[in-house]
């Protein structure tokens, strides 16, 4: 199958076993997905964050009290 350009920015192909992995350009793997869809949709947010820094992660501490 022939690389799609997505974006003016980044292609898209489908590999081995179904997967989709997306490239820069310049041939560089950016993200490897289980469909065309979710390939494209994780690029667009790893290019964007890339450009305008990653959002800092929160991490939440919980306790379960009791015999499971």
């Amino acid at each position: 199958m022939e690389k799609q350009l997505i974006d003016d920015c980044f292609y898209v192909e489908r590999k081995k076993y179904g997967l989709w992995d997306s490239y820069t350009p310049e041939g560089k793997g950016i993200i490897t997905a289980l469909t065309e869809e979710e390939c494209i949709k994780a690029t667009r947010w790893y290019l964007k964050s890339k450009q305008e820094g990653f959002e800092e992660t929160q991490t939440y501490d919980s306790y379960v009290a009791g015999k499971l």
